[in-house]
């Protein structure tokens, strides 16, 4: 939950406090869960005994402990107790949070990190484009191989910047496509240092992006 108020925004999920001004404010564990507990149940007052219960569960302090985590919000807000502007005091009774605050839509996810490939053979380095990328004999192809047992259009290497990053998968070849000695026979998911043999070649498959897929990782197989 993000509630916004004044110029802050308070985050349950990274457990922050954020002033538009300062940035990031720190305060102790137990400073954020009272001021958490106390704005989530705004406007209404909040009894020490059940602050006493969240935030020390199963033991007995006294009414000082809880004292100190108010002055370290008030200090963390540059609020004070005779002009309350976040923190108000309900005197033998607890405190409320007394600020108009709004609750935040969550934050849109990331989007997915780019997805860098590329092929390497002897010392040639083909690099790998976003979408289908055929390796084959034929001079048109993305990745050319003039070399034996390779086809005309031999194999496709699909790159993707979602969680799969790039898929191996055969064209229908004359003597087949291997991966870490294996025949393809539907699409793989590749990973970082993988050995592609095609005809006579020996390709190995480099990839950099945050989202790599773990080497158990397979698509399952089209049925025809």
């Amino acid at each position: 939950m993000r509630i916004h108020f004044g110029t802050f925004t308070l985050d349950s999920e990274t457990r922050q406090l954020i002033s538009e001004a300062e940035g990031d404010i720190r305060l102790s564990p137990k400073a954020f869960d009272v001021l958490f507990a106390l704005a989530e149940r705004r406007p209404n007052v909040v009894p020490k005994a059940d602050l006493h219960a969240r935030i020390w569960p199963g033991t007995f302090v006294v009414d000082t402990s809880l004292n100190v985590l108010i002055g370290e919000i008030r200090r963390a807000l540059s609020d004070t107790p005779l002009q309350a502007r976040y923190i108000r005091t309900v005197h033998k009774v607890g405190y409320a949070f007394c600020a108009a605050a709004v609750e935040l839509a969550p934050q849109a996810a990331s989007p997915s990190a780019p997805t860098r490939c590329w092929l390497v053979w002897n010392d040639q380095t083909f690099r790998l484009s976003t979408g289908d990328n055929i390796i084959g004999r034929d001079p048109s192809s993305n990745i050319w191989l003039d070399a034996s047992g390779v086809s005309r259009q031999h194999a496709r290497i699909q790159v993707t910047n979602g969680s799969r990053g790039a898929v191996l998968d055969d064209l229908a070849s004359t003597n087949g496509t291997f991966l870490r000695s294996v025949r393809v026979a539907g699409p793989e998911c590749l990973t970082d240092g993988d050995v592609i043999q095609v005809g006579s070649v020996n390709l190995t498959f480099r990839m950099w992006s945050a989202d790599t897929p773990k080497k158990t990782d397979r698509i399952p197989r089209r049925h025809a």
